[in-house]
């Protein structure tokens, strides 16, 4: 990922708070035959190793866990993201010279990748994954809520992964190139936005 100095988050809480916050993330393995992606929800067990590792899993149907990798594997975790329009901006009205932009919040997991169908290993990973998604919720479904032998049968329909973080981008876009001036413009134009997501961005931007 390209990261301009200004827009560099080394911060190792806010890299673990956006992988925390993501909900859905894109897991990118290398092969022979050219890259493989597949959208999926991950789970972050902050508890092993130096950066922690990402647990998930996918379709058994699905070929990117039978491919040969090369390499290691990428998990892309998206934040807050938005539009930013140059209408915002004083530069505009004083010089002209502003183009359309994007600010948003990325992180990128790098690390080995296993595949494994081991049951038991499977169950941990989905009740855990349930447990994270269900855990705000008044009435919270389990897996033990559904019959032993269905989620058995259920299981065999997947194939979990595993990957240990070695390395980790974060980049936090977030008009820290601008002005002051214009930097509160674009608060002012995210905060006044119709756009929950818009809204969510404004607090990020540094005044």
């Amino acid at each position: 990922m390209y990261i301009p100095p200004a827009f560099r988050d080394d911060d190792q809480e806010s890299l673990m708070a956006t992988i925390r916050a993501a909900r859905l993330a894109t897991l990118i393995t290398a092969t022979a035959e050219g890259p493989l992606a597949t959208p999926l929800p991950l789970l972050l067990d902050e508890n092993e190793g130096e950066h922690g590792v990402i647990y998930g899993h996918v379709a058994k149907a699905n070929p990117q866990w039978r491919v040969p990798l090369v390499g290691d594997g990428l998990a892309i975790f998206m934040g807050p993201d938005a539009y930013v329009t140059p209408t915002w901006y004083q530069t505009k009205q004083e010089t002209g010279k502003v183009v359309p932009t994007w600010n948003y919040v990325a992180v990128h997991a790098h690390g080995p990748v296993e595949f494994f169908e081991d049951a038991g290993r499977l169950l941990e990973v989905v009740t855990r994954l349930t447990n994270l998604h269900e855990g705000g919720r008044t009435a919270p479904w389990a897996v033990s809520d559904a019959p032993a032998d269905f989620v058995q049968s259920q299981l065999k329909g997947i194939v979990g992964l595993r990957m240990p973080i070695t390395r980790l981008e974060g980049k936090r876009k977030m008009s820290q190139n601008r002005n002051a001036a214009d930097r509160a413009g674009v608060i002012s134009g995210l905060s006044s936005s119709d756009s929950p997501s818009d809204r969510e961005v404004a607090p990020l931007i540094p005044v």
